[in-house]
């Protein structure tokens, strides 16, 4: 495959050739500057479902998880976390061995490059514990961590724990010896215990700014804690709804655009009409102005938001150029989840993972045209 655009990051046009892996990378010298734009595909690591199939279905149709791969390859997002949240014990291991069978038999199941548990191990009390369903929440044990990785195949790559629980640390600590992420989220956890999970081996902090109490302590708070650890990366929902641009605009200075990580946090709504759904046993509403809530309060319950609008608004809300939200839609998150061949951008070697967009200068807009998965034009399909 050869394509011919603009690469934000080079500032300058560029003709690649690509199949699996990108082949070749040549500056298109003397000629006219390309009227799209190129880019690696996004990365999302934090999606919990996606045009009406929820990943955290233990029985979600194979059939239908592929249609949602589709779906998400229009936003110009070519690899995802598939997340699964707080659930019985039964639930979250059927949920993981059911995403990892159709992982292996679809024919876009590697676009789900692993999978995301936020939960079971977070804090408890209304505020940081976010939509999660509190009968369901319980303190970390590493013989149930070892059961989601025999129901996953071995596919769990993040972990997003609260550290107050004791015996966080040494949790922690063997997952990452596994080779998985460690995150920090849905927390009330004290200045120490944030610093000693670090210190264990996290490296990341889950939605940053959300999961927390309507009212906080000025100072100290597991927010500015988390923000002051220059250990810790960290993502964000940049949907206009979940953060308000004052915050986003100061957690981006705090973890500069290197440690900043764009996710949609999007739930099985998403891409739908507005209206009621569950996911899984809670009630929630898809209202029209986007937001996710649970059923009959105002209680955000993840999000709608697409991987292209993210990247529009972290430039319409924050300010950040275009390569600057592109790193955070792509690089960033490739290398806090540890993501192989997608670390360098549009470079010899990497995965064929390319989106091809418009782009438009004065509405910060982009529109999908064309994305590739390891060199297979996915989308239009």
């Amino acid at each position: 495959m050869k394509c011919f655009g603009f690469d934000p990051q080079r500032r300058a046009g560029v003709e690649i050739d690509f199949g699996v892996q990108i082949d070749r990378v040549e500056p298109s010298i003397g000629a006219e500057t390309p009227a799209t734009v190129l880019a690696p595909g996004f990365v999302d690591i934090q999606i919990n479902g996606f045009a009406g199939v929820d990943y955290n279905s233990p029985v979600a149709p194979h059939e239908a998880i592929e249609a949602s791969l589709k779906k998400v390859f229009a936003t110009g997002t070519t690899r995802i976390l598939p997340t699964v949240i707080t659930g019985s014990p039964a639930d979250m291991a059927g949920a993981l061995q059911n995403l990892a069978q159709a992982r292996e038999s679809l024919a876009h199941g590697h676009a789900m490059e692993a999978f995301h548990v936020e939960g079971p191990h977070i804090c408890p009390d209304d505020g940081p514990r976010g939509a999660h369903p509190r009968r369901w929440v319980r303190p970390p044990d590493i013989d149930e961590y070892q059961r989601w990785q025999e129901a996953a195949r071995g596919n769990v790559r993040l972990v997003t724990v609260s550290p107050e629980w004791p015996g966080t640390n040494r949790y922690i600590e063997a997952l990452v010896r596994q080779g998985v992420v460690v995150s920090i989220g849905h927390t009330n956890a004290t200045a120490g215990q944030i610093r000693d999970a670090v210190s264990a081996g996290a490296t990341l902090s889950t939605h940053l700014g959300n999961g927390a109490h309507r009212e906080l302590q000025r100072h100290p708070n597991y927010i500015w804690e988390q923000m002051a650890e220059d250990r810790l990366a960290a993502s964000l929902i940049v949907d206009g709804i979940h953060l308000g641009a004052a915050f986003l605009k100061v957690a981006l200075r705090a973890k500069g655009v290197e440690r900043s990580v764009l996710i949609t946090d999007a739930v099985m709504p998403a891409e739908c009409e507005p209206g009621p759904y569950m996911l899984g046993e809670v009630e929630v509403q898809l209202h029209p102005d986007a937001r996710v809530t649970l059923r009959g309060g105002d209680k955000l319950a993840g999000s709608s938001l697409r991987m292209d609008r993210g990247v529009e608004n972290l430039m319409r809300l924050a300010g950040l150029t275009l390569p600057e939200a592109l790193t955070t839609a792509t690089r960033n998150p490739a290398r806090v989840a540890r993501v192989a061949g997608r670390l360098r951008g549009l470079e010899r070697g990497e995965r064929g993972d390319v989106v091809e967009f418009s782009y438009d200068s004065e509405s910060q807009s982009i529109r999908v045209l064309r994305t590739w998965l390891a060199g297979e034009l996915v989308y239009p399909a």
